[in-house]
């Protein structure tokens, strides 16, 4: 069984509007988001072996807020450039290139792609996963080769506003 967690970036500042779509940092409420969801996965007692992270700015801070939580050292966050922006049919190619003793791996990413991608998983829909938010399942599988053609069981899901935080 393996478990996949992704996670859509915290809420970006849109306050330098000549700033590269790729650059944009996390503002405040994303720098306080993604401690708080992070910290609420250390609660459920959910384990990630592996952190796998769009390298865009506010993706990369993201996942780096959820390392930390995870006392995973920074450095072992793998970036991938094609996570920038993905369609579902790149998440899952970096899916089925993890390696096979990872057995639960967080894949930060950004909309449109991440949420498409969550609602070809399960028969759980999800309109749109919100900064910050979480989508987790479970797959039926020994190999994440095999994780497209597995039998996946929605996990759960959850977003900053979810416990009514503003």
């Amino acid at each position: 069984m393996k478990q996949l967690i992704l996670v859509r970036h915290a809420k970006s500042d849109w306050g330098n509007p000549g700033l590269d779509d790729f650059d944009r940092p996390l503002n405040e409420r994303g720098k306080k988001d993604a401690p708080v969801m992070a910290q609420r996965l250390v609660d459920k007692k959910v384990t990630i072996d592996a952190f796998i992270a769009s390298p865009a700015k506010r993706a990369a801070k993201t996942a780096k807020f959820f390392a930390e939580a995870f006392k995973t050292k920074k450095d072992d966050i793998m970036f991938k450039e094609k996570l920038y922006l993905a369609e579902p049919a790149t998440f899952f190619a970096v899916i089925a290139n993890a390696d096979d003793k990872l057995n639960s791996i967080a894949i930060f990413s950004h909309n449109y792609g991440i949420t498409d991608f969550a609602n070809m998983l399960t028969d759980v829909q999800i309109d749109n996963i919100p900064t910050c938010g979480v989508f987790a399942l479970k797959a039926d599988c020994s190999s994440w080769g095999d994780f497209k053609e597995a039998k996946k069981e929605f996990w759960f899901f959850d977003y900053p506003k979810a416990a009514g935080q503003d």
